[in-house]
């Protein structure tokens, strides 16, 4: 077998579930999220068992590698045409490559000629709880590296205890009773969108929603059909709003809808979306109740707000200023 050129390497496949992969990576909400030491653990620990210089704990957007955790890289993100890792995600099989320099899908990857000099990886493909592989947790050798069966199996365990993390991360930061993001995740969520603003120079606005009435319905109703009100106005929110904005149940009656790199006459028409399904719904035959909200909305501004609280406390004050009006959707 003739060895490769160093000039030619084979970016990564497309995975056939790529649609549901790329959603389920989204609704897990930690793209772009800072360090956070329930995985920094795993990375320095794998470091140190394995003695490799680089550990990373990967995740596989739709064009980039990015690491949620990583040791010995100055690299947040790479492009996905260059990610190893991108090839571990193709199986539920640890990736092993001994030898880059005579593997033909790397031998000519950059990453491989040129720093880190990368000659040694193995990636167990790490899984969402809907078994959906995300990306993997590492290692990197630039010399060559002894990976036996124990090894194997340790790494293995190890990103066992990574994917638990994820689980839990997903548990923390979503509103059991609607499902949408609670107000832990949406504060998390818009300090990053809202600093991606800033650089980018891109518009935002947050909507703050409160239920009218909703003591009313668990006075009369039930705190039972309460909750039914509740989940009823967060799936009217979810199917209004984009993807890409984020949906939150901060608490209580309270609901926010973070709009990032979107037109006033788009919020509005996303607004007048809303008051026509919320109309649809209050006009069920058998309905008992209309439901009935108040809004404000805040568009962000960089030299008045220097975070995500700023601003939800100026659409908090705009929405008890729409509810003492009298002005309800």
């Amino acid at each position: 077998m003739s060895r490769p050129t160093g000039r030619d390497f084979t970016p990564p496949p497309i995975p056939d579930d790529e649609a549901e992969r790329l959603a389920t990576l989204q609704a897990l909400r930690i793209l772009d999220t800072p360090p956070e030491e329930r995985f920094d653990r795993f990375t320095r620990l794998a470091k140190r068992l394995f003695g490799v210089p680089i550990v990373a704990i990967t995740l596989i957007d739709a064009e980039r590698q990015w690491h949620k955790s990583v040791q010995g890289l100055e690299l947040a993100e790479l492009p996905r045409p260059l990610s190893f890792c991108g090839h571990a995600i193709l199986s539920d099989q640890l990736l092993l490559v001994p030898n880059a320099h005579e593997d033909a899908r790397f031998a000519g990857n950059p990453l491989v000629t040129g720093e880190p000099f990368i000659h040694f990886y193995a990636g167990q493909p790490l899984r969402a709880p809907n078994g959906k592989r995300m990306g993997s947790l590492c290692l990197i050798d630039t010399q060559p590296h002894p990976f036996d069966a124990d090894d194997e199996a340790l790494l293995r365990d190890l990103a066992l205890m990574v994917e638990h993390e994820l689980a839990i991360l997903q548990i923390a930061t979503l509103d059991e009773l609607t499902g949408l993001t609670n107000r832990r995740g949406f504060e998390a969520l818009a300090r990053h969108s809202l600093g991606m603003c800033r650089r980018l120079q891109r518009s935002a606005s947050l909507l703050f929603f409160d239920l009218d009435r909703f003591k009313q319905i668990n006075d009369e109703f039930g705190h039972a059909e309460g909750d039914r009100a509740l989940i009823d106005f967060a799936a009217l929110l979810r199917r209004t709003f984009r993807e890409s904005d984020v949906v939150a149940r901060l608490g209580g009656d309270e609901f926010a809808v973070l709009l990032t790199n979107a037109a006033h006459l788009e919020r509005d028409a996303a607004l007048d979306r809303l008051a026509f399904a919320v109309a649809a719904h209050n006009a069920q035959p058998g309905q008992l109740y209309a439901l009935q909200y108040s809004v404000g909305c805040a568009d962000f501004d960089a030299a008045r707000h220097a975070g995500a609280a700023e601003l939800l406390a100026e659409a908090d004050r705009l929405m008890y200023r729409q509810k003492h009006a009298g002005r309800k959707a």
